[in-house]
């Protein structure tokens, strides 16, 4: 950003800031934080050790959020006391001084700006993400572990837990789908925006001619369920189906039938996990990513409806979202909000927030036009 008056960027991320302050109501979490601390510090906390773990996770989000709202105040505060103890000494050295402030300053605020706009029923979830390979034979396969790199390389520099729970290989290179969850307040709302389809155009690695290949990739992204959510899955509507986990090109990582498909019968929904090490850990799993399937059915189911009642007919804003070029020239463009880098493989090793960041905004633009 190009700072020309350092007195009205602070005043404007001051302005900024309050807003973030107030949309978090910091009363409000410090309170929640001390009722965690009480739960955190009781004896038999781990006798439940669900509710233990989303207790201290909850915990440990919300001393975060405080700490890191409280340390932006005081470096803003502290910034513009510096300028005007420049100013009064006429001392460029200090101007250039917060005028690099500034700049760290506006990114990690805009950030943080972000996240107030995460209020949507399952926002605040973790997220469960889904990628597919698509059109494109051999290069989607390879596109599709190369997405799910990216967001785990993501996830990674956010230092937010993942885990996988299924992978199915293709036969040649890369996979025909794989579904992670990253463990995470606000992931569902974060990563949401990622959802549709993905485009991919280079020079083929697996065509000896060495011709340009388009390909396609589907990211699917749900919302963790919780217990709350009240989704009851009668026995008699499920088919469990164990066999024997593999990996890449077939060969076997298990001697035991470990692996466990679910099919929901009433709505053909599959799910498969094969990624933990004993056949009840794999069922549990599993069992996890279909209710997160059918909470989302029923979400959609609800959405159409009010759709259908308000006559709107537009489609999904999920479609063809993003266009990653690595030949002729490179260059990744989100086809909804123009956001738009050469810098492809900083992407594609997970550097993805200003795509995220923007695609928030104009879902939260799109959520008020309508």
């Amino acid at each position: 950003m190009a700072v020309v008056e350092p007195a009205e960027d602070l005043a404007r991320l001051d302005a900024t800031l309050s807003s973030v302050e107030k949309v978090l109501d910091l009363p409000k979490l410090r309170a929640e934080a001390t009722d965690l601390e009480e739960q955190a510090g009781a004896p038999d906390l781990w006798d439940d050790q669900a509710h233990a773990q989303r207790v201290t996770s909850r915990l440990s989000f919300v001393q975060g959020e405080i700490r890191k709202v409280g340390e932006l105040r005081q470096r803003l505060d502290d910034a513009i006391v510096l300028l005007e103890l420049g100013e009064d000494a006429n001392d460029e050295s200090i101007r250039d001084e917060v005028v690099g402030e500034i700049v760290g300053l506006e990114k990690i605020i805009g950030e943080i700006e972000v996240r107030t706009l995460l209020n949507g029923d399952y926002d605040v979830r973790e997220a469960l993400v889904t990628i597919r390979a698509e059109a494109g034979g051999v290069d989607a396969a390879d596109w599709a572990q190369m997405l799910m790199r990216m967001y785990l390389r993501w996830a990674e520099r956010h230092n937010y837990s993942t885990e996988v729970y299924d992978i199915s290989y293709a036969e040649e290179a890369g996979i025909k789908s794989a579904t992670f969850a990253v463990k995470a307040p606000y992931a569902y709302g974060t990563l949401s925006v990622e959802q549709g389809t993905h485009r991919l155009v280079r020079i083929s690695p697996f065509d000896n001619q060495g011709r340009r290949q388009t390909s396609f990739a589907g990211v699917e992204v749900l919302p963790v369920t919780e217990t709350t959510d009240h989704v009851d899955i009668p026995e008699n509507e499920i088919r469990i189906d164990v066999f024997r986990s593999s990996g890449p090109g077939g060969q076997s990582v298990n001697t035991t039938d470990s692996a466990v498909r679910l099919t929901h019968i009433p709505t053909g929904i599959v799910v498969t996990c094969q990624n933990e090490k004993s056949q009840i850990q794999n069922r549990a799993a599993a069992l996890r990513v279909l209710e997160s399937r059918l909470l989302e059915r029923r979400r959609q189911e609800k959405r159409a409806e009010m759709d259908s009642l308000k006559g709107d007919s537009s489609g999904s804003w999920g479609n063809q979202m993003r266009s990653y070029v690595l030949h002729p020239y490179q260059m990744v463009k989100d086809l909804r909000t123009e956001v738009e880098t050469g810098n492809t493989t900083a992407v594609l090793d997970g550097e993805i927030d200003e795509f995220i960041e923007s695609g928030i905004r104009w879902r939260r633009q799109g959520e008020r036009a309508s």
